[in-house]
């Protein structure tokens, strides 16, 4: 199976938080999943903890390589860039989207992220969605440590919507 890379400054266990979640599914494709990961359009119909989402783009709510995007998730305001984002292909079932995320309100709300998620078609009809995330800040160090913990939850329940609104074609 493939693994998602981390720029250095968010390598896993460095951090103030880390954070990995991972489901799989049957009877689902990669392209299944993909529509409804990129469109942030749809994110606020299968995934309760985000909000507000403005691309700078203003174009469509498909997030691309480069994109600068605004967007509420569990209590803060984040401003983030998409650093990765391949797109799957029928000779290459396989799809990644990872973005830089930030918030600098003050030193104690101030976060810093990168949020990847990894989608991989596997044999026997099944498809494996996998996303993690490194966080550097006070706000992350409370996070780690707050039971239960909000971060591996609010990434569960965004994976288990992924699946359902393709299963639904929302």
């Amino acid at each position: 199976m493939h693994s998602i890379s981390f720029p250095t400054r968010f390598l896993p266990g460095t951090t103030d938080n880390f954070v990995s979640n991972e489901v799989i599914a049957k009877d689902l494709t990669v392209f299944d999943i993909w529509h409804y990961l990129v469109d942030t359009a749809k994110w606020e119909l299968y995934y309760d903890n985000a909000a507000n989402i403005k691309l700078t783009n203003g174009k469509n709510s498909e997030l691309h390589y480069g994109e600068h995007f605004h967007f509420d998730t569990f209590g803060f305001p984040i401003d983030a860039q998409v650093m990765e984002l391949i797109s799957p292909t029928k000779d290459a079932p396989i799809a990644k989207i990872a973005w830089h995320g930030w918030n600098n309100d003050s030193a104690e709300s101030a976060i810093d992220v990168y949020h990847a998620f990894l989608i991989e078609q596997l044999p026997a009809n099944r498809v494996r969605l996998l996303t993690q995330e490194s966080q550097i800040g006070n706000s992350a160090a409370k996070l780690a440590i707050t039971k239960p913990n909000p971060m591996l939850n609010g990434h569960q329940a965004w994976l288990d919507g992924l699946v359902s609104a393709a299963r639904k074609q929302l």
